[in-house]
């Protein structure tokens, strides 16, 4: 017996927990605290950018905390699982009380509580009770959804209701917020967001996680067909633009061009164009000049390539590519690295070829003068990737908070009472009501009943 009233003085404890308004307020700050966190540091960015900003130390510990991918956080989920229970713990609570109104198929009246309404009208009319009964039922019946006439000593009561649902529209705000919560919860335990470059004509089927940097496996494949970008006169971008193809099974079944905010959709995956990048090119055009005789010659080669220089001045080899070159606090810009290797048994001499300088070699004061004369461009698609799950129920949770606002602050339960009682010759009306909320436009409604009576 012991255990079980400990068992049950527990659950007890535990359900006042949850049913504790307190609990909601402590729930929320907590979470609006760790949401102007998780705006103050960057989310998923990588390892190094953030030893850089914060140091070995304070690294370590954001990390234990998981700071750095916050939203994905066990103790973040936790307290979103918390607010669920504590919405759904409170709306029951009080819904079992509501239910005695909503569903009650004869709900009570007091005429006695009516006469002493600030929300009433009365007259007199000439007519008999039962011409007056059968007259003003009808016209209730039009516009009430549930009526109930009731006799009396000197004449007879009409009661009448509508919008006792409408009480729930709170409770469909709290169910909308639960959605809300639980799309969030799905989105996190779920979905997952990284990026891949992808070079031009290749095609990709994983990409790194953002929060762990591990790899993703995707069930199909994204090809790059081509890659396109404007530039203003500045310089600075106007517009990149990604042509990709889904490939199933090696099969393309889907290509769509896909630019900044207009994403690719595919299988509940989102494909965001994210940034570009420059690539080293396959193909360079190198022209080599003597500098005595004048004469020039232009080869095709490609990086790594050692080759003899025309007219037998020696052999070069294309070390590699840089996208940026610093010489002297100054950037160069895209360069390409060699090394020339003299015949006369010479020492090798590293050479610096800007493409935007062509005749930047000319300061070696060399008889071989090395210029890049051309070459392909070549580009990545740097895209964004993301599949959230919860995605559709966080739609519907706000679809539904529309219509729960709706409800709740346009839309109210109203309750009158139409007492016809004889008066010497005449009878006297009385028309009173009441609303549990907008009492203010109740006596609108009451002179809307009472001129519909009058005729």
């Amino acid at each position: 017996m012991n255990k079980e009233k400990g068992s049950a003085d527990f659950f007890g404890r535990l359900w006042k927990l949850f049913a504790s308004v307190r609990l909601t307020v402590v729930i929320l700050l907590s979470l609006a605290v760790t949401s102007g966190i998780g705006t103050i540091i960057p989310q998923n960015k990588r390892p190094d950018e953030y030893l850089n900003a914060y140091g070995e130390f304070f690294y370590k510990i954001l990390s234990v905390f998981d700071i750095f991918d916050m939203y994905h956080s066990w103790w973040f989920q936790f307290l979103l699982l918390m607010l669920v229970i504590n919405v759904v713990v409170c709306s029951t609570k009080r819904f079992s009380a509501l239910r005695k109104i909503i569903f009650v198929k004869d709900p009570s009246f007091d005429v006695s509580k009516f006469r002493n309404f600030s929300n009433k009208e009365e007259f007199s009319d000439s007519r008999s009770l039962e011409d007056l009964k059968r007259i003003y039922v009808p016209i209730i019946s039009r516009r009430f959804g549930y009526k109930r006439i009731e006799e009396t000593d000197n004449g007879f009561c009409i009661f009448a209701e509508k919008g006792r649902w409408t009480r729930i529209g709170v409770y469909i705000v709290h169910f909308s917020v639960i959605l809300l919560l639980i799309g969030a919860l799905i989105g996190s335990f779920l979905g997952f967001a990284g990026s891949a470059n992808i070079p031009e004509g290749k095609t990709i089927n994983k990409i790194r996680l953002y929060n762990t940097g591990k790899a993703q496996a995707l069930d199909f494949g994204i090809r790059c067909d081509s890659f396109n970008v404007k530039f203003y006169d500045s310089g600075a971008p106007s517009e990149y633009r990604s042509t990709l193809t889904i490939l199933e099974q090696g099969k393309p079944v889907l290509t769509k061009d896909i630019i900044v905010n207009d994403p690719l959709r595919y299988k509940g995956i989102n494909i965001f164009q994210s940034n570009y990048g420059k690539l080293s090119p396959e193909n360079i055009t190198l022209n080599f000049k003597n500098r005595i005789t004048g004469i020039s010659y232009n080869k095709k080669v490609s990086l790594g390539q050692q080759f003899d220089i025309p007219g037998n001045m020696g052999q070069f080899i294309v070390k590699g590519y840089r996208n940026s070159y610093d010489f002297g606090g100054y950037n160069l810009g895209e360069t390409i690295i060699g090394i020339l290797i003299p015949n006369n048994n010479g020492s090798p001499v590293n050479i610096i070829l800007p493409m935007r300088f062509p005749f930047y070699d000319n300061m070696r004061k060399d008889d071989l003068i090395i210029s890049v004369k051309g070459y392909d461009q070549r580009y990545y698609t740097g895209l964004q990737i993301t599949r959230d799950p919860g995605v559709w129920v966080v739609y519907s949770g706000f679809a539904v908070m529309i219509i729960g606002c709706f409800i709740t602050f346009f839309m109210f339960h109203q309750r009158f009472c139409i007492e016809v009682s004889k008066s010497g010759k005449n009878s006297r009306i009385m028309v009173a009501g009441t609303a549990n909320k907008n009492k203010l436009a109740m006596q609108s409604r009451i002179k809307s009943i009472v001129k519909s009576l009058r005729k």
